[in-house]
């Protein structure tokens, strides 16, 4: 009989085998760990060598493609660290295009350097080249030229897209200018006191109406209420001789979000070493380069922007020229882009503006304006600029539609990018997979996105503002002549060199005699390189961990912004310091009130133009009436539109519609009947018989306008009762029309018969001859009938 308890092994214990799995996992857990913590520091080290190495090179833009100076501010009259870079197309890149429209980046300068738009190929720059526009970046450099101002920057700018627009003589169409955060609203008070300069301008995460928000969105407003308003940056300024460092702003931003600066930035490194270190270094590069401003540039911020809000509410003038920037006067289509995972600029600070200077949304009709917005879900601030998936879903589609939105009947819309259904195919009219359309929006939808306290905590930073206007003073009365004696540009700048965010780079890197060996130890862990299973239970277990830190410092975090939140409002609000200075009436009910001035004297000039026109006024007009409650637009309907015209100019030219004078300024066109059709629908409607004056007049307007209908609906429906009454009082079924005149216009879904011109240029090139043709026609108005001539004046 054999003895069992002889072949007994170890093994046999039920436990044995699980606590051997157990070791091992921990062996291999641990050797990784040991080895990712090594390539961790000597990431660091790398990281501290790139931030030395990028200050010794005087911290040159971070673009990612070939460049060269065209104008350096240096040498205009009213000198600046700015200038402008012609950005050069690389092997992948199309050449540009002669006639395409040149695109203008602009990079914010807000404690950072420049780079930003242009950090990856997929960005906003490279998203241009492939589009074969010509390309151009605004740089700067990391010293302020002394006694540098805003206005100086602004006129700057300006002489550079003038440069910009003299290098493109053929081309007919103004630039379009991008700007990021901080120079997104400086080109948009640009633009507003040189409208000349610029075509499309679109505004990337940019702060506009610095109160809006809430506590969620938007917990760094409050900071100005808890230091008392602007005083602490002049202050800053002056120990630092008259310049500010950028590093301020920087950790502001970083002391947003602690979980991702005090760990989930280092720890996302340290569990992806392997694959992630050049990303972190390359993004590092640019993150840890601090760019200063002049004391009259950060103050004239602050007071006026973040703090003042001054902005949108107009008052703001500029030194020395006495203009006040008032957005109103922006000619150009703006474009707003905003993210609600956005929380330096959440949605409501990037487009409350609006409801600001405008009050109501007829009046950005009756203005002739045109402004479109687009948000995303969840994308932070950053990666509005630098996200790789944001530049080539929502940033390609916006450089694309650059010439549709320049055509667009003015007013308030919000731009939808949407993943276009794999089984509908592809048109010509609408590129690659995403497909594009323009819904009709109202003031009151911009409401929505303020959450829901709306916007009557806002009082309390009008209270906050006028408490910081009397702080500034007594501080620059009385503190400032000491403070600025105490501190000379040696002392300042060797404080810069040993703030926390410089000295942690310079001490670890390879200037470090005690850290340059990690260099040979790392280059042998990645020798002999034993990564961890991700089905490890350890790794797991730290990931878990990982995760419990973030949702600690979150809720830190949370609990901190809501405190401070709370005891700003209790300071300032009507039972503190609001009772001896109560706010300001809110501005976009002050918007309202001149709006109702504004639409009152815009009906009274728009009214005598109801029975004024003939063909072109009444071809655009049913076509704003086909989509005026439908309120959709489509990339393709609009491109359809835009050839339209051109088939409509050359109609007129052959002689085939009689009685129109051409060649016909098509934009001036398309803004009166839009003034028109949204102040007075019906009677424009009612009036579209007196324009379309013979059959094949309103034959030929009921065609056009139903081949736009047919791009919208596959059914052809005439798409608002606006239309559906303009086909009764014409006496034309707009399917009929359509069939009865499509084959003698040669007009076919491919457009094959089309001129290859575009509306865009065509308005551009005929615009001069048709207002001197109109202004030598009279008037072309037809006798009202006797129900309109009864009609009271409004």
């Amino acid at each position: 009989m054999t003895n069992r308890s002889a072949l007994n092994t170890p093994f046999d214990n039920p436990w044995a085998l699980p606590l051997a799995r157990s070791a091992a996992d921990a062996f291999e857990y641990v050797r990784d760990s040991a080895e990712r913590s090594i390539l961790f520091w000597d990431t660091m080290r790398r990281r501290g060598n790139v931030y030395l190495e990028h200050s010794m090179e005087g911290n040159p833009p971070l673009l990612k493609f070939g460049h060269e100076v065209i104008l350096d501010g240096l040498s205009l009259e009213r000198p600046t660290n700015y200038s402008l870079l012609r950005v050069l197309p690389g092997e992948g890149d199309p050449p540009t295009q002669p006639l395409a429209r040149p695109v203008v980046v602009v990079d914010p300068r807000a404690g950072h350097g420049p780079g930003i738009g242009g950090f990856k190929p997929d960005s906003q720059v490279g998203v241009a080249l492939r589009g074969g526009h010509p390309v151009y970046f605004v740089t700067f450099g990391p010293d302020p030229v002394p006694g540098q101002t805003l206005v100086d920057v602004a006129w700057a700018e300006a002489r550079f897209l003038e440069e910009v627009i003299a290098r493109h003589p053929q081309c007919p169409r103004k630039p379009a200018v991008i700007g990021n955060c901080q120079a997104g609203w400086a080109v948009a008070a640009l633009a507003s006191v040189r409208p000349d300069l610029m075509g499309p301008l679109m505004l990337n995460g940019a702060p506009m109406s610095y109160w809006a928000g809430s506590i969620e969105q938007n917990p760094m407003r409050y900071s100005g209420g808890v230091l008392g308003g602007s005083w602490l940056a002049s202050l800053s300024s002056d120990l630092g001789a008259g310049e500010f460092d950028g590093s301020h702003l920087v950790q502001n931003f970083e002391n947003l979000n602690p979980s991702n600066t005090l760990w989930s930035k280092h720890y996302n490194l340290y569990a992806k070493v392997d694959t992630e270190s050049e990303r972190f270094l390359d993004f590092e590069r640019w993150w840890g380069g601090y760019f200063r401003m002049t004391t009259d540039e950060i103050e004239t911020i602050v007071e006026n922007l973040f703090v003042g809000n001054r902005l949108s509410s107009g008052e703001i003038v500029l030194a020395g020229d006495e203009r006040k920037i008032d957005l109103r006067n922006i000619t150009s289509p703006v474009v707003v882009f905003a993210s609600f995972g956005d929380n330096i600029t959440p949605p409501a600070q990037a487009l409350d503006w609006i409801a600001d200077v405008w009050g109501d949304e007829k009046v950005i009709v009756a203005a002739g304006r045109t402004i479109v917005y687009l948000l995303h879900d969840d994308i932070g601030h950053l990666g509005i600029f630098v996200g790789a998936a944001v530049a080539r879903k929502e940033h390609d589609q916006l450089i694309d539609t650059l010439d549709q939105i320049d055509v667009l009947p003015p007013g308030l819309y919000e731009m939808v990018v949407e993943h276009r259904n794999p089984t509908q195919g592809r048109d010509r009219l609408s590129y690659g997979e995403w497909s594009v359309r323009f819904e009709s929006r109202r003031i009151a939808d911009l409401r929505k996105l303020d959450g829901d306290g709306g916007r009557d905590d806002e009082a309390v930073f009008s209270t906050i503002a006028k408490l910081s206007d009397w702080n500034a003073a007594l501080y620059k009365c009385w503190m400032r002549p000491w403070v600025s004696k105490m501190v000379n540009p040696a002392q300042a700048e060797f404080a810069r060199a040993l703030s926390p965010t410089r000295a942690q780079r310079a001490l670890f890197s390879d200037a470090n005699p005690l850290v340059k060996p990690l260099r040979e130890v790392a280059r042998g862990v990645n020798e002999n390189r034993h990564p961890v299973s991700s089905s490890n239970p350890f790794l797991r277990a730290e990931r878990e961990w990982s995760r419990t830190i973030v949702r600690n410092l979150d809720a830190w975090r949370d609990l901190r912004d809501r405190s401070t939140a709370h005891w700003v409002n209790a300071l300032y609000g009507p039972l503190g310091i609001g009772a001896l200075l109560p706010p300001d009436p809110p501005l976009e009910s002050q918007a309202r009130d001149r709006a109702r001035d504004t639409l009152e004297i815009a009906r009274r000039q728009a009214e005598p133009l109801i029975e004024v026109g003939g063909f072109p006024e009444g071809l655009v007009r049913m076509l704003f009436a086909a989509i005026a409650e439908k309120g959709v637009l489509t990339r393709r309907s609009i491109r359809i539109a835009q050839l339209t015209g051109s088939l409509a100019n050359r109609l007129i030219d052959e002689g085939r519609i009689e009685g129109v004078i051409g060649p016909i300024d098509w934009r001036s066109v398309r803004e009166t009947q839009a003034r028109v059709l949204a102040l007075f629908p019906t009677e424009a409607i009612d009036a579209l018989p007196l324009l379309l004056s013979d059959e094949r007049q309103r034959m030929l307007a009921t065609a056009l306008v139903g081949k736009i209908l047919k791009m919208e609906s596959p059914h052809g429906d005439v798409g608002s009762e606006l239309a559906s009454r303009a086909e009764v009082l014409l006496g034309v079924d707009i399917r009929s029309a359509t069939r009865a005149v499509a084959g003698s216009m040669q007009y076919d879904d491919e457009d094959s018969h089309f001129p290859p011109v575009d509306l865009v240029e065509a308005e551009n090139a005929s615009a001069p001859a048709a207002n001197s043709a109109r202004a030598a026609a009279p008037p072309r108005r037809r006798t009202a009938p006797a129900a309109r001539q009864a009609r009271k004046p409004r």
